[in-house]
């Protein structure tokens, strides 16, 4: 994933996806953390039968992928939640001190078996693999035995992860003493992401036993790896669809595209000047980062999906709120740009249009089958 996310940034058909930005001060607050963590966030105390690692992101200081579980699950879960590049949730405990150690000391580079080059004679861009496997492979070695331990000191029985494709020394520690290894689903998977997109289905080191999943759609629309089996677990964090505002058009951004985006809303403000034409910001975009032209007005504050929930229209590229805008009834365009690719199925099934000129807008369909993506949950019969 890391060598992806480089490939399309250094190649120019992409930017940042979830950029990470710190100040001195910032990175100097986060070392006191660490170092306070060690006594005060600790997991190794008590006892638990199952281990839960959310989401970093929490709108609102709600992680909503696993809140549903973990209020199930009450004192028997072991919640792990880095601060790192998050504000963790109350009570939980983490391991960030050793998070960022494990990869403090490494060699510079190491021997990537030709894989920079020949990844360079591919495609033309250089990327520096012998240095992504010097310092990721001793890291992921130090932390895997390192959860060896808690889990075995907790005789943990399932293992709850979110994102799981960013922590493989949690799934590989697992796997390593059997312990069953459930990923939540947290966003759109397509044949396109190279978390969840193994072609033939091969046998993949470090993998889940199993995906749980928002609805029908996602458990088939890539090929896992072999042995991990989907479930539909559906999701409790959609708000019900609200009165819409028939001129309400919200683009959705997201770091890898934001500034084609921004060029895209505003034809569509010049094209449709009866419209208001609002552009929501990920969560991991500032507004400085974008120059936002005067026919487009940035939407702040509040929920992305309460304001889903209250719009007409929605514009965006491969981002999951798109998904989520369909369930709230919104028609649904996808702009003409690099990762359009990620809504493809949606778009054949007629409930998305890929939008090449500002024009095309007000032809947007609306899903007719919303619960395929966001069933109703369905987690008390899986837990």
């Amino acid at each position: 994933m890391r060598v992806f996310h480089e490939l399309t940034r250094r190649s120019g058909i992409h930017g940042a996806p979830h950029p990470v930005r710190r100040t001195p001060y910032d990175k100097a607050a986060l070392v006191g953390r660490h170092v306070t963590g060690i006594v005060g966030r600790s997991p190794f105390p008590g006892r638990y039968d199952a281990l839960v690692v959310p989401h970093p992101r929490k709108p609102n200081g709600v992680e909503i992928y696993t809140d549903e579980l973990r209020a199930a699950l009450g004192g028997n879960a072991l919640i792990l939640d880095s601060g790192i590049n998050g504000t963790p949730l109350p009570g939980s405990k983490n391991l960030d001190f050793f998070t960022s150690a494990a990869g403090a000391i490494h060699p510079r580079t190491a021997d990537d078996r030709g894989i920079g080059r020949a990844l360079e004679e591919l495609t033309g861009v250089r990327i520096p693999v012998g240095s992504l496997i010097a310092r990721e492979v001793p890291k992921h070695l130090r932390l895997r035995s390192l959860y060896r331990a808690l889990l075995k000191r907790h005789r943990i029985k399932t293992v709850y992860v979110v994102v799981a494709y960013f922590h493989q020394h949690i799934v590989g520690a697992a796997r390593d003493l059997g312990i069953r290894v459930v990923e939540l689903q947290h966003g759109a998977i397509s044949p396109f992401h190279l978390g969840y997109s193994y072609p033939g289905r091969p046998v993949v080191a470090d993998q889940p036993d199993e995906l749980w999943c928002f609805g029908s759609y996602w458990t088939d629309v890539a090929e896992l790896p072999a042995g991990m089996r989907t479930e539909v677990m559906g999701a409790t964090f959609l708000p019900a669809p609200g009165p819409k505002d028939p001129r309400r058009v919200v683009f959705l951004s997201q770091g890898t595209v934001g500034a084609e985006l921004v060029q895209v809303a505003d034809a569509v403000a010049k094209e449709h000047p009866e419209l208001e034409v609002l552009y929501r910001l990920h969560p991991s975009e500032r507004a400085e980062d974008y120059a936002i032209p005067a026919g487009v007005q940035l939407s702040t504050g509040g929920s992305t999906l309460d304001l889903l929930a209250t719009a007409t229209y929605q514009v965006g590229v491969s981002t999951t709120a798109l998904f989520e805008g369909m369930a709230l009834g919104c028609r649904t365009a996808v702009a003409n740009l690099p990762g359009h690719e990620y809504l493809a199925p949606a778009i054949a099934k007629g409930h998305a249009l890929l939008m090449s000129r500002p024009a095309e807008l007000t032809q947007a369909p609306l899903c007719d089958d919303p619960s395929s993506y966001y069933a109703p949950s369905n987690l008390a019969q899986l837990i």
